[in-house]
């Protein structure tokens, strides 16, 4: 199994907390898991907001690239709405070519109004800006060449420089939640990226789904779907317990907070299905049931217990990579390294032992 470790960059959840203080602790963080034998540094891209700030994840893998040179970097993802694509395959091209091949470039479109707001543009046209802008910043990448003539993107055919060194086949990653950008991904060929937050049971169907898609539009195997999810461990199950109903409580205030999941907009919202059934069964099960439900999904606990829930977890939707925070909800960070270390100690050698699910079962 491939294991990642997430950088969120919050500040949500702690007291007098400075940005710098949070960029020094996230990166700290990735030294110890590049070390400690993770495959992959993964950052998401958020802005303006304590629910996470890291504007540019490009230049901050660039920065990680050199400063941890023996693992992986990813992106979790570039927002595409926000952004040029010949910009966003500019400097991908860069950043692939400085790390030798090691950049997971992952793309989506954006959730939140606020952000969306901020750029001065309308989540209606999230969809139609992502299903152009990825196929140009794929096969720029592929090609050196990038050009469009969409709604959105009149793109004269421009050569990439520097070139592109190394194929991205593999290396594509797309958030997907909603049955559209379901549907997208699998265009695309890319890994489909979900998040921990509803139970398993109800994010299968969609797994499933998007397995199938991508064999009806390349006529191959899908690569695997990546979980990503925050994670707290420790030796003490009960003790364990409760810092998991304090920090991923917190979390998903948060995430409350920021998507505005009681709101009613996502009724309203094109293309927005899965997050519209996200915000009914908060509405209905309020701050309380949505931990319940994410602390079902999510792993915490000693590591023999994440174990046996990760188990349990591929035995119903098959093999996964996987993508873990440590760092969340107000996690002192002497908490998240002690979860990171001993994550990597205990848990990581076993998972990465475990064969596909096709071979175990034939074996």
């Amino acid at each position: 199994m491939d294991v990642g470790m997430m950088m969120v960059f919050a500040s949500y959840g702690w007291d007098d907390c400075s940005d710098q203080r949070v960029w020094d602790e996230e990166i700290r963080l990735a030294r110890l898991a590049a070390d400690l034998g993770f495959d992959c540094l993964w950052s998401a891209e958020h802005h303006f907001n304590d629910y996470s700030f890291v504007p540019d994840n490009i230049h901050l893998m660039t920065y990680l690239t050199a400063l941890c040179p023996n693992i992986d970097v990813g992106t979790a993802a570039v927002i595409l709405p926000w952004h040029d694509p010949l910009r966003v395959a500019e400097n991908a091209a860069v950043l692939d070519l400085l790390s030798k091949g090691r950049l997971r470039l992952g793309l989506g479109r954006g959730l939140a109004r606020r952000e969306f707001a901020a750029f001065r543009l309308s989540m209606d046209e999230s969809r139609g800006r992502f299903d152009e802008a990825a196929p140009m910043i794929i096969k720029a990448l592929e090609t050196g060449f990038m050009e469009g003539d969409g709604k959105y993107y009149k793109q004269p055919r421009i050569e990439i420089r520097p070139r592109p060194q190394h194929s991205f086949d593999g290396r594509i990653y797309a958030v997907a939640s909603s049955e559209d950008s379901v549907d997208s991904a699998a265009k695309l060929g890319a890994h489909i990226v979900m998040f921990t937050d509803r139970p398993w049971e109800m994010r299968l169907p969609q797994i499933e789904h998007g397995r199938a898609l991508h064999r009806k539009y390349h006529g191959t195997e899908p690569p695997t779907v990546m979980l990503t999810e925050f994670c707290v461990c420790g030796t003490d199950l009960a003790a364990t317990e409760e810092e998991a109903r304090r920090y991923q409580g917190k979390f998903v205030e948060s995430n409350f907070h920021h998507y505005e999941f009681l709101g009613e907009h996502f009724k309203t919202v094109k293309g927005y299905d899965a997050y519209q059934q996200k915000a009914e069964i908060a509405r209905k099960g309020g701050l309380e049931g949505a931990v319940a439900g994410f602390m079902q999904a999510a792993s915490w606990g000693t590591p023999d217990k994440i174990l046996r829930g990760l188990e349990a977890r591929r035995k119903l939707v098959g093999d996964f990579e996987m993508n873990v925070a440590f760092r969340f909800g107000g996690t002192p960070y002497e908490v998240s390294e002690r979860g990171l270390k001993l994550f990597a100690k205990e848990v990581l050698p076993v998972v990465k032992s475990w064969k596909p699910a096709a071979t175990a079962k034939a074996a």
